[in-house]
């Protein structure tokens, strides 16, 4: 395993990490459903694998998860970095979600209660909430951080300009800024190149991916000729939404083809793929059975030949949105890092 910053940020994480949106979860269609026996089993796999943090949600089987990797991990809480996360919705009251003050302080506290810890490591807002004014937010998040209960603030699903609002307004009344961004990324779907990851690489925010084989549309299960018997978009998932089919299918192909000729499964390619990408400190991976996360975990190890990288990009890359097309013909004496994230030639 491998250890990286986190951004700017002193905070060091593997580049694995260990999702539990599955923990505690009781609804078949689709996810896996793991109770404490099984999240034990996999957080010791991890743990033995060198992974150093573990990712969950206040909103993630209505508070079970958290509930459930508590009590996983009693005993050997100093052993991992924690991220959870607030924002969607925890019961049926109108301030039951949100970013106000009054919602983040109490679902910081009702984390740390389910977690069984006093404080958390990265907390991130798990989603933008246009109705509250940044600062109301920001201020609240830096209050947690003043306390002691959260070491790390992160962000979840902003667009490009949210976050930069969010970080301009951090330093202009001197809050404590987001240091993590946690997207959506994978070969599937790189529309995060258009703007998060440059303003990731130019703002220095550490990124963690969530969902890193594409609900497991990555993984070879499925290929043109076939699907898998159970599986998130079996069962109806529209995380990701697949908006050009072809392009996936192309793109699976040469996964298979690469991951042949070393040997490995498809999943751990497009896992070392990523893990080659500007700013991104760690993936938040998952299984739905011990062998497929345990197989899953060896990506760390994998290492890409330059023409194998050069290929998947071929094949994956998105298409030039407007202004990018346009902004395709600066010479590059005028490109910094962040421009070489979606021209990476120039």
């Amino acid at each position: 395993m491998q250890y990286r910053q986190l951004g700017r940020a002193g905070l060091r994480v593997s580049t694995l990490a260990l999702g539990t949106a599955t923990f505690g979860n009781t609804d078949p269609t689709g996810w896996a459903c793991h109770d404490l026996t099984a999240a034990r089993r996999q957080i010791d796999l991890c743990l033995d694998a060198g992974v150093n943090l573990i990712d969950t949600s206040n909103a993630y089987a209505a508070g079970r998860s958290e509930e459930i990797l508590g009590e996983a991990l009693a005993g050997r809480r100093d052993s991992v970095l924690i991220s959870t996360k607030v924002r969607f919705p925890v019961g049926d009251g109108v301030n039951d979600a949100g970013l106000s003050r009054h919602h983040i302080l109490r679902q910081i506290d009702a984390s740390l209660r389910r977690l069984r810890t006093d404080h958390v490591d990265i907390y991130h807002v798990h989603e933008w909430d246009g109705r509250v004014p940044l600062e109301e937010t920001l201020q609240a998040l830096d209050s947690l951080v003043q306390a002691g209960k959260v070491r790390y603030l992160g962000v979840s699903n902003y667009a490009g300009w949210q976050l930069m609002k969010a970080l301009a307004v951090s330093d202009r009344h001197g809050y404590q800024r987001f240091v993590s961004n946690q997207i959506y990324y994978s070969l599937e779907s790189r529309d995060a190149e258009y703007e998060l990851l440059p303003l990731s690489v130019d703002q220095g925010l550490g990124v963690m991916v969530w969902s890193p084989l594409a609900g497991g549309l990555l993984t070879g299960k499925y290929r043109r000729d076939r699907t898998p018997g159970h599986g998130r978009h079996v069962g109806g998932s529209s995380e990701p939404p697949v908006r050009n089919r072809d392009k996936l299918y192309d793109t699976i192909d040469v996964l298979v083809r690469i991951a042949g000729s070393h040997g490995i499964p498809p999943a751990q390619v497009a896992l070392a793929y990523l893990l080659t990408r500007p700013a991104v400190s760690t993936l938040v991976i998952g299984a739905r059975e011990e062998h497929q996360l345990a197989e899953t975990l060896k990506a760390a190890e994998v290492r890409l030949a330059a023409e194998e990288l050069r290929q998947l990009d071929e094949v994956s890359a998105p298409a030039l949105i407007y202004p990018h097309w346009h902004q395709a013909a600066i010479p590059a004496q005028f490109r910094g890092e962040s421009d070489r994230v979606l021209h990476p030639g120039s």
